[in-house]
């Protein structure tokens, strides 16, 4: 293994002070448009259809001063109805963006399912493929936003009868993957996910998979995925590596058909392990995963507000005990938001998942996806719910990306 050169830790360098940094690539940063974009100039991706599986919800939410104590008897600052869930709110902030979702999920006939499915197709989500059952209940959530600490607290209730794979037809199924792109599943409903997986992978669509927890089904439709979105606990627990790095590693070494794989860490950004194909694997540099990590942090540029990113060279990448895998790393820094326009983070997730399909459609780099997800995770947190702050694709913050 090819040692880390004292040089590559530094962060007090200029980047040509040493040839070692040339294996870096500079930080990506948007330049920011002072005027609203005309839909004209974008240039939009050939094939806009994604397809997504998953949990759709009506989100009730109560804004807060601070989250009660037990027995409090206390009064909201701002109440919202909206829709929810977390294929629903993906899909919706696709389809902002510019993309054409379809979504196979499950309501009742009840005023809650009339409301999820309008507000989608007010969006531009297809519902055709949306069952919706006689008689039971949507399901819908309660969702508590603390103002003082910027936290959320949702307690949901499941619709019923629930999902299964009896609902949705051969001839429906066909219908939902015909020109799809990519296929999206938050893990919900996954037996239906998984048929749906299934067939997909026959007609060779790829996968995106949103790993918040583990979950019943959870390890089936990992194996079909291209790529996992998850959340910053989500690596570690599934894999028991020692860090999150080293987990990345494990999970491309266990998931051989991963692409890439992505872990949020809210205000502290994400990071990325892409996984590479280059051919040259025998001549390539060894690191250790873990030291790599800090290596490309001290290259961030912690002067700019706005959503960059950082890449390691394409090289091995150990992980002790683990095993090896040929990639690189990037780091993808969260836009500094100001303490006074900070909302609710309520489905910034979600946000950050719809930009990345919408990334992927546009075979945008990673040095741009990362930084354009979360950008528009970060309008997504400047407004009550999941919904109010999606930037559609005349946003002017959107404007450097999208050209």
């Amino acid at each position: 293994m090819t040692p880390l050169p004292p040089l590559l830790s530094s962060n007090k360098l200029p980047l040509h002070s040493s040839p070692t940094f040339i294996l870096f690539s500079k930080s990506i940063r948007p330049t920011m448009s002072s005027s609203t974009t005309s839909s004209r100039s974008i240039s939009f991706p050939e094939n806009r259809v994604v397809l997504g599986v998953g949990s759709v919800a009506v989100d009730f939410l109560a804004a807060v001063a601070s989250y009660p104590n037990p027995d409090d008897k206390i009064r909201t600052t701002s109440l919202k109805v909206q829709g929810g869930g977390n294929v629903g709110n993906a899909l919706t902030s696709a389809a902002r963006l510019g993309l054409t979702p379809r979504i196979i999920s499950k309501v009742a006939d009840d005023s809650q399912g009339r409301s999820i499915i309008e507000e989608l197709e007010a969006d531009g989500v297809d519902t055709s493929f949306l069952v919706v059952s006689e008689g039971g209940i949507s399901p819908f959530t309660y969702i508590i936003v603390d103002n003082k600490t910027h936290t959320r607290t949702c307690i949901h209730t499941p619709g019923s009868p629930p999902m299964v794979p009896d609902d949705l037809s051969r001839s429906s199924l066909l219908s939902a993957l015909d020109g799809a792109k990519i296929v999206y599943s938050d893990i919900r409903l996954h037996e239906t996910a998984l048929l749906v997986a299934q067939e997909a992978a026959r007609q060779n669509i790829p996968m995106l998979i949103d790993a918040e927890r583990k979950r019943e089904g959870l390890d089936d439709l990992l194996a079909f995925a291209s790529y996992v979105v998850c959340s910053t606990s989500f690596p570690q627990e599934w894999t028991e590596a020692p860090s999150i790095p080293s987990a990345l590693v494990s999970m491309l070494v266990r998931l051989p058909k991963l692409r890439f794989v992505i872990v949020t860490l809210g205000e502290n950004g994400c990071i990325m392990l892409e996984r590479s194909t280059d051919e040259k694997y025998d001549q390539m540099e060894e690191f250790e995963v873990d030291s790599l990590l800090e290596v490309v942090k001290s290259r961030r540029n912690e002067n700019i507000n706005v959503p960059t990113s950082v890449s390691s060279p394409v090289a091995k990448l150990r992980a002790q005990g683990i095993g090896t895998v040929c990639g690189r790393l990037l780091l993808g820094t969260a836009e500094k938001i100001p303490e006074s326009e900070i909302v609710d983070t309520t489905g910034a997730g979600d946000a950050f998942i719809g930009a990345v399909l919408y990334a992927l459609c546009a075979n945008m780099p990673p040095e741009k996806l990362l930084p354009f997800s979360a950008q528009v995770a970060a309008g997504c947190c400047r407004a009550l719910g999941a919904r109010s702050g999606l930037p559609y694709h005349t946003d002017p913050r959107l404007a450097s990306f999208l050209h």
